[in-house]
């Protein structure tokens, strides 16, 4: 076992502070240096399914299981995809089945920081650049200074990784998907209706090359999507975020032709949108094994979201390198066996998610959607069965 290490990771998000606290339950002290001021700094983003053989394996590996139970919502698994007119194209029958429970962002990174002894992250340390020394070993330059040295320094810094290019030439590009994010606020008391819309889980609704999305957060709060088939920036440009009653109002224009009922949705919106635009590296991304550097989760292989594998691959993949590390009397060595490892294992769920996202808003997507509800049903059963055997 490597307890000698010096370990740094950047980013605090679900994968790095999975790997922390992996290493930390086998002893391996490591570093975390998250460039956001506290944990609550920004809104981490919408509702999670955590996949039993990954995200819920990697908790269940961390000790965390009890944890996560106590946060998991079961009850809103559940599906619906209608048509711009209203009507129902897909609907689940039970959104208590399967287990793949939704997990707000929020309280998922809250119990992994818990798990943390005090000081493991290092809040407000945005890193600027990684520094090679003569000894094989990495320093952190931040704006307040240089820290180190490190033996293995893991990037888990997302889709615009600082680290990647000192391992990749490659950058994430644009998939041609872009979104206005909203939320509704206390949806079941002020607006039953809308309530009842949305269900337990997600709905979403399509038609002109358009699309609205609705997902349940914990405590009755909604987020929702405008998607766009769109160039780079175009909702940047249509949209002034500042504005939020005028933005409302435009945004159920791009919409007309829908339900009146589905552009409720929209209307009943609180004054907090965002604007999001979907980016994948290229299908196979990898790289050649650089002593003391390595990238997990988005950083290593940002896909589309249609799969839900994300945060499910970011998390097993801190899993797998902890793993091999404890293992591994070697650790360079490890470290090398968990990259090509995880280029193979993520190969295939990146392609899936590339063609997903390419065939959202086409020309065939009414139908497409539904099938893709029915085959993620129909998954979803099998692991339940499976798990049940």
């Amino acid at each position: 076992m490597n307890v000698n290490l010096h370990i740094a990771i950047v980013g605090g998000g679900p994968g790095g502070l999975t790997l922390a606290r992996l290493l930390h339950v086998h002893g391996i002290a490591a570093t975390v240096f998250e460039r956001e001021a506290h944990p609550l700094e920004r809104p981490q983003g919408g509702t999670l399914d955590l996949h039993e053989e990954s995200g819920q394996e990697a908790l269940r590996r961390a000790g965390l299981e009890a944890a996560f139970r106590a946060i998991a919502r079961y009850e809103d698994q559940g599906s619906r995809v209608l048509d711009k007119a209203g009507r129902v194209l897909f609907e689940d029958e039970d959104a208590s089945a399967g287990n793949r429970p939704e997990v707000d962002r929020t309280a998922l990174r809250a119990i992994l920081l818990d798990s943390l002894p005090e000081g493991y992250v290092r809040w407000s340390h945005a890193l600027r650049e990684a520094l090679p020394r003569d000894d094989g070993r990495w320093e952190l330059a931040f704006e307040h200074g240089v820290e180190g040295p490190y033996d293995l320094v893991v990037g888990a810094d997302g889709t615009w990784s600082r680290l990647r290019p000192l391992l990749s030439p490659y950058q994430p590009q644009y998939c041609g998907l872009s979104f206005i994010e909203f939320g509704i606020d206390d949806i079941d008391q002020r607006h039953p209706a809308l309530s009842r819309l949305v269900g337990r889980g997600k709905l979403w609704v399509e038609g002109d090359g358009k699309a609205i999305i609705a997902q349940r957060n914990g405590n009755a709060h909604v987020r929702g999507y405008a998607m766009f088939r769109v160039p780079v920036g175009w909702t940047e440009a249509r949209f002034d975020l500042a504005a939020p009653a005028s933005l409302r109002e435009a945004l159920v224009r791009e919409f007309n032709g829908f339900d009146a009922s589905l552009l409720e949705l929209i209307r009943a919106s609180n004054d907090h949108f965002m604007t999001r635009s979907l980016y994948a590296l290229p299908v196979g991304h990898c790289w050649a094994h650089r002593r003391g550097l390595s990238l997990i989760g988005d950083a290593a292989h940002v896909m589309s979201p249609f799969g839900g594998e994300g945060v499910n691959q970011a998390m097993l993949d801190a899993a797998e390198l902890a793993r091999l590390l404890v293992e591994r009397a070697d650790w360079d060595s490890a470290v090398a066996e968990h990259e090509a490892s995880m280029f193979a294992r993520v190969a295939d769920m990146a392609k899936e998610a590339a063609e997903a996202a390419a065939t959202q808003l086409s020309h065939d997507s009414e139908a497409f959607v539904p099938e893709l509800y029915r085959n993620h049903q129909a998954e979803k059963k099998l692991i339940s069965e499976a798990g049940a055997a």
